[in-house]
C-alpha cells in the first residue's frame, strides 16, 4: 500500500546517519497531512515542512526564571542523590544481592512506565497555557514534535531542570525518613532505598537519554554501547514514536515497556475510559 511505503520511508529518513541539523523536521501536522492527504501515485516521498513559528512560539516559553529554577533543583538533586547513594553504600550486605539487582530492575522499570505516561499526558491533554505545568511540562513535548531536533541543542540545564524536580520529589520524603529512624530502619528497608535511588537517577536522566535518541553524531562511545545493549533508549526504538500520528512508543527512558504497553493497547484504552468518564476529549486531534 502506498500509505504503507510512505511510512517506510519516513522512518528511513530518520534513522540515516546525518547531521542532525538535515534530518527532515516532522510536525503532527506536515507528516499527517502528508501521509493522509498527500499520496499519489506519482510522489512517493513526503515533501516534509518545518513549522517554524510554531517552534518559535513554544520557545519563548522557555524564562530566565524557569532556567533559574532548574538549576536549583539540579543542586537539590545532586544533594539529595549523593547522601542517598552514600546510605545505600554504607550499609549494603552481599548476601542480599539478589533482592538488590532485582529493586535496580523495578526502579528502572518504573521510571519508564512514568515516562512514557507523563509523555503521553502531555502529548494528549491540556495546552501550554496552563498554570505551572502549561510551560514546565506540556510547552518541551509539544515543542519537541513540531521540531523534533530541537531538544538537541538544549544545554544541560534545560535538558534535565524539570526532571531533577520529579527526582527530588522521589528522595526528599526518603532521605527525611532515613534521618529520623536511624540505621534500623535503613536495614529493614533497603531494598526500597535502592529502588528509590535506581527510580531517581533514571527519572533525572530520563531527557537527557531522549535527548542522546535523536542525536546521530558525536555521540559518546558509551551512549552507543548502552543503546546498542538496550540499557537506555536506542535511537531506532525511539523514531517508532515519531512516526505520524505520534500515538505509540510513549516510553522514553529505556523503552522496555513500549511493546507490552502498545500489545495491551494500554494509553488508548486509558484515553477511552478518560473522555468516557470525564467528557473531556484529547485536546491534540
Amino acid at each position: 500500500m502506498e500509505t504503507s511505503k510512505v511510512l517506510k520511508d519516513m522512518a528511513s529518513e530518520l534513522t540515516k546517519s546525518m547531521k542532525p541539523e538535515s534530518i527532515p523536521l516532522i510536525s503532527a501536522e506536515t507528516s499527517s497531512e502528508f501521509v493522509n492527504k498527500r499520496v499519489s501515485k506519482d510522489q512517493e516521498k513526503p515533501v516534509l515542512k518545518k513549522n517554524s513559528k510554531s517552534a518559535l512560539i513554544l520557545k519563548a516559553g522557555y524564562t530566565k526564571e524557569k532556567r533559574m529554577f532548574e538549576v536549583t533543583m539540579m543542586a537539590v538533586f545532586a544533594c539529595l542523590q549523593l547522601s542517598l547513594l552514600l546510605i545505600v553504600g554504607s550499609h549494603f550486605q552481599k548476601e542480599n544481592i539478589g533482592a538488590f539487582i532485582l529493586s535496580i530492575v523495578f526502579g528502572a522499570l518504573l521510571a519508564d512506565f512514568g515516562s512514557g505516561f507523563v509523555h503521553w499526558a502531555a502529548d494528549t491533554w491540556g495546552s501550554v497555557d496552563i498554570p505551572v505545568i502549561g510551560q514546565a511540562f506540556i510547552r518541551p513535548f509539544r515543542e519537541h514534535h513540531v521540531d523534533p531536533i530541537a531538544m538537541t541543542k538544549h544545554d544541560i540545564v534545560e535538558t534535565n531542570g524539570d526532571n531533577c524536580m520529579i527526582a527530588n520529589l522521589i528522595l526528599a520524603p526518603t532521605l527525611i525518613r532515613c534521618f529520623l529512624y536511624g540505621d534500623d530502619w535503613i536495614l529493614e528497608n533497603f531494598n526500597f532505598l535502592v529502588f528509590t535511588a535506581t527510580l531517581a537517577v533514571y527519572v533525572c536522566l530520563t531527557n537527557q537519554i531522549h535527548k542522546w535518541s535523536h542525536v546521530v553524531s558525536k555521540l559518546p562511545r558509551a551512549v552507543k554501547v548502552l543503546q546498542d545493549l538496550h540499557v537506555i533508549l536506542p535511537r531506532h526504538h525511539h523514531h517508532i514514536h515519531h512516526i505520524s500520528p505520534h500515538e505509540t512508543y510513549f516510553c522514553i527512558t529505556g523503552g522496555w515497556l513500549n511493546y507490552p504497553l502498545e500489545k495491551i493497547k494500554f494509553f488508548q484504552t486509558l484515553e477511552i475510559i478518560i473522555e468516557a468518564c470525564t467528557g473531556i476529549y484529547n485536546s491534540c486531534k
